[in-house]
């Protein structure tokens, strides 16, 4: 493939990123099958305080409490009280918990924009779907994701430090509370041969095969489930440190209904089931 072919096929991109481990290799197999820690540069350290307090908790509701009354009074994620008794009209605050809500409800929505950009900058990986196959570049569908990943209405108030925090404070619950996980845990995605735009019904086959995920996914810790949302069932071994967001991360019911993972992409070997 040619320079300028590269260019324009955003299946060959990847970025720099604010993890240190190159985005190719963060997205390849290989990274699956070894993980490496990741960590967002300055995310730990420019808030200590936090980790400091989540050092404390005396299990995973407390430390969900911790971690939710800080970030409520750091990004001023509920108005005050002057606010209620004197604002006319009470400002909107973008928030991890309105984006995790917004794709819970459509993962191709504005919110599910963001949440793909954030990936793309933090992680170096390119999102491969939003509403349709993001393939050549430029088109009209790379310009609708990228008007609704820059959308002031979700795209101040720190997002990305919230999100950032967000995925540090998974890893650190997963290595804090010893979750039974291990390295990988195994989650199940129920897919139509048209949902990704790397699928087809000749490269999905029962048994193992190789398929590229978009850069921010949907996974469910149930295969049941799994099988109400497409014709084929893929089970992924899902390596621990790719987790943004698990059942009971937050002590409330975000994405709870369906038992939903969201954990970042690329390309998986997969055990493929036709539903």
């Amino acid at each position: 493939m040619s320079d300028i072919d590269k260019y324009h096929n955003p299946q060959s991109w990847y970025s720099t990123n604010l993890v240190g481990i190159p985005a190719w290799l963060i997205a390849s197999t290989e990274f699956n099958d070894h993980p490496q820690r990741l960590r967002i540069a300055g995310a730990r350290e420019t808030h200590r305080g936090l980790f400091h307090l989540l050092e404390e908790a005396s299990d995973m509701a407390d430390a969900a409490e911790k971690f939710q009354r800080y970030m409520d009074i750091v990004f001023q994620l509920h108005p005050s009280e002057y606010e209620i008794q004197h604002a006319e009209k009470r400002r909107f605050r973008p928030s991890y918990h309105k984006l995790m809500e917004g794709w819970g409800f459509d993962s191709n929505s504005p919110q599910g924009a963001v949440l793909k950009g954030w990936v793309e900058s933090r992680f170096g990986m390119s999102p491969s779907f939003h509403r349709v196959p993001l393939q050549h570049y430029p088109s009209e569908a790379w310009m609708h994701y990228l008007e609704e990943k820059f959308s002031s209405r979700f795209h101040s108030n720190s997002i990305q430090m919230q999100l950032d925090l967000l995925y540090e404070y998974c890893q650190f619950v997963v290595q804090r509370f010893h979750l039974p996980f291990g390295d990988w845990v195994t989650l199940w995605r129920g897919v139509n041969s048209h949902d990704e735009p790397t699928m087809s019904d000749t490269q999905l086959k029962k048994g193992q095969c190789l398929v590229k995920l978009n850069n921010l996914v949907s996974f469910t810790t149930s295969r049941e489930r799994a099988d109400e949302f497409g014709d084929w069932i893929l089970e992924v071994k899902v390596p621990v440190v790719k987790l943004l967001f698990f059942p009971g991360l937050l002590g409330k019911p975000i994405l709870a209904g369906e038992g939903e993972v969201l954990a970042l992409g690329g390309y998986f070997q997969v055990k493929a089931s036709y539903a």
